[in-house]
């Protein structure tokens, strides 16, 4: 997610909206990629793989599209909130938007270790490329 190049005015709600169509894009790309094959996998032919590539195609889109959106918007306003630009905004928007993606399992074991596996990756990521 490209933000740096985006100036220091630029509204959180652009910011977020700009990833949920580039990463969005990038989960259905995914999708149409990846549904074909497990639709052999399971099987399925005619009718029922069309539907079920047309709807795991979606499904990635939306997915992407929604982590990407919550992850963007939240680091946005925390570095608004706290003024500062660092590792800490990646650490609470990768963990609110793993809670996010995890709550979505009901398992909240599940949520918990997904949120803290997304809020370390993305808080890394984000950490060498301000170094």
């Amino acid at each position: 997610m490209e933000t740096e190049e985006l100036s220091d005015d630029t509204p959180c709600s652009s910011i977020a909206v700009d990833s949920i169509l580039r990463i969005g894009y990038a989960g259905l790309l995914w999708g149409v990629c990846s549904a074909p094959y497990r639709a052999n996998k399971l099987g399925l032919a005619g009718v029922p793989r069309a539907a079920f590539v047309a709807k795991t195609v979606g499904t990635y889109g939306i997915q992407c599209g929604l982590f990407a959106g919550i992850f963007s918007f939240t680091s946005c306003r925390m570095q608004t909130y706290r003024r500062e630009k660092d590792w800490v905004n990646a650490l609470v928007g990768g963990a609110i938007a793993g809670a996010a993606v995890g709550a979505g399992t009901r398992n909240w074991k599940q949520v918990a270790v997904l949120a803290s596996v997304v809020s370390a990756t993305l808080s890394a990521a984000n950490g060498s490329k301000v170094l």
